[in-house]
């Protein structure tokens, strides 16, 4: 019913920026918070940035002053700005999102298939 979309990931060299989006489909009501995570590996997923419905934001410390998120409610769309990367932001990027779907009450969780970011030299 709901597929979350990545795209934007890759290889990159220290110091430099990537641009992560994720793209909401199907039978969505309503989009509210929408965020990003990220798992490297042998290590647990953690919280990188999130913004809500109306534009706040939450970063988290190690991101901070280097990522921007940004959302299209138009288009059911969040991006993850990247800059200043560096060998420690290597992991794969997930999307998620708390939708209401079209026809059902509530509101649902949604995470996407994950992007791969590697930041090396």
């Amino acid at each position: 019913q709901v597929q979350l979309v990545e795209s934007g990931g890759g290889l990159v060299q220290p110091g430099g920026s990537l641009r992560l989006s994720c793209v909401a489909s199907g039978s969505i009501f309503n989009i509210y918070t929408m965020a990003w995570y990220r798992q490297a590996p042998g290590k647990q997923r953690e919280l990188v940035a999130r913004i809500s419905s109306t534009g706040s934001t939450n970063y988290a410390d190690s991101v901070k002053g280097r990522f921007t998120i940004s959302r299209d409610n138009t288009k059911n769309t969040v991006y993850l700005r990247m800059n200043s990367l560096k060998p420690e932001d290597t992991a794969v990027y997930y999307c998620n999102a708390d939708i209401n779907v079209r026809g059902q009450s509530g509101i649902s969780f949604y995470t996407g298939q994950g992007t791969q970011v590697t930041v090396s030299s």
